[in-house]
């Protein structure tokens, strides 16, 4: 072998455990996920191609508003855990009430623009246990969330994956949350 190939050989090589060391990191701090269904609607459309930060709650804590990828106790056909894509809408120690279309956090009415209508229905009374969160839908009626005694609160923990970061697709939907 002359010395250029193996100078050659060298630096492909190079380049590739670096790229393979890239990928492995970026893949330890992100990942990506797809929507499956209409439960999110509008904020999320399904087929909806989104970045998932999974350190962002390492150092804090979710935030009311902060849209999550969770675990569910809810098997799939493959029979595995499901995974969710919801707003959380309580922390912990929020007394969270849904009742006559309405929801409450704190007995204070919450306006809820981002959600399709204006209606949620379900009879919920609950304060959200340390650690957790509650989590729904924005496409209430269509939502199978926190209200749901199969979902309940999310552990945050050990059953939130991350936190959505950006929509990458449509591309014409780019959007950062």
């Amino acid at each position: 072998m002359s010395v250029e190939f193996k100078k050659e050989f060298i630096e492909w090589i190079k380049t590739i455990v670096f790229a393979v060391i890239l990928a492995f990191l970026i893949s330890f701090f992100i990942t990506p996920t797809i929507v499956r269904g209409e439960s999110m609607y509008p904020t999320l459309q399904n087929s909806n191609y989104l970045i998932i930060n999974k350190t962002a709650y390492w150092f804090s804590k979710p935030s009311k508003g902060d849209i999550i990828v969770f675990k569910s106790h809810i098997k799939d056909e493959n029979g595995n855990d499901k995974d969710l894509v919801k707003r959380v809408i309580g922390v912990p120690n929020d007394h969270i009430v849904v009742r006559d279309g309405n929801v409450y956090i704190n007995d204070e009415l919450q306006s809820e623009n981002y959600i399709n209508g204006d209606y949620t229905d379900g009879d919920v009374d609950i304060v959200v246990p340390e650690d957790e969160v509650f989590a729904m839908g924005d496409n209430r009626p269509n939502s199978f969330d926190s209200r749901a005694q199969e979902v309940g609160t999310v552990n945050i923990k050990d059953e939130i994956i991350g936190k959505v970061v950006v929509r990458l697709y449509p591309f014409n939907e780019i959007t950062n949350f």
